[in-house]
């Protein structure tokens, strides 16, 4: 006979991530305590015993799908041959992800600027920085590539604003229905303006 009181065994890293995808999907206020534990297949108690709060859980949540799909973002225009490369694929695959059958459309930190609603102000900051870090790492391969002269000009914190805006937006019209195939347009469309944003000025 099962000790009483004794919470039930669960794998911490499986229930994390069925967490994320329901945060993914409806956001911190629009999932229910009483969804997240149906998921995760624990209970009320043990959730705050191992997480502590609704919120950590969220910001725990948000931080595996940094470390998959931000990841995979960051390495692939890492491993570009060229920065021109670099932000096609950073588009391209964003296209890909984001329209994934069996996984919620969009970008999971990209919808937090709604998703969060509810979330603490430091949670606030901290989801605010991670938005602006995949524009940081364009930003800095963007002045390598001024700095050794692969570029012939432009302004490499507004390229990656630019591309950046386009990405975001690309999450919200993939989360409205859009296909990977019209995502895919957007961002061909998107790569059009790179020889007016990287020309040499006079």
């Amino acid at each position: 006979m099962a000790e009483r009181g004794r919470p039930r065994a669960f794998d911490r890293t499986q229930a994390l991530q069925q967490a994320m995808l329901l945060f993914w999907e409806k956001g911190f206020q629009g999932t229910a305590m009483s969804e997240l534990t149906a998921a995760m297949g624990i209970n009320a108690p043990s959730l705050y015993a191992c997480f502590g709060s609704k919120e950590t859980l969220y910001r725990e949540a948000m931080a595996l799908y940094e470390a998959g799909d931000g990841a995979e973002l960051a390495a692939a225009i890492a491993a570009a041959p060229t920065v021109r490369d670099a932000i096609e694929i950073y588009l391209m695959r964003s296209a890909a992800l984001f329209s994934r059958p069996g996984k919620p459309a969009g970008c999971m930190v990209v919808l937090s600027v709604v998703h969060a609603a509810g979330t603490s102000e430091e949670a606030g900051r901290a989801l605010r920085d991670a938005r602006a870090e995949m524009q940081g790492v364009l930003e800095t391969r963007l002045r390598a590539a001024v700095s050794s002269g692969e570029l012939p000009g432009g302004d490499p914190a507004a390229i990656a604003a630019f591309y950046c805006t386009v990405q975001q937006g690309m999450s919200i019209r993939a989360r409205d229905g859009a296909t990977r195939s019209e995502l895919e347009a957007v961002a061909q469309g998107a790569m059009l303006a790179w020889d007016g944003l990287t020309r040499a000025r006079a």
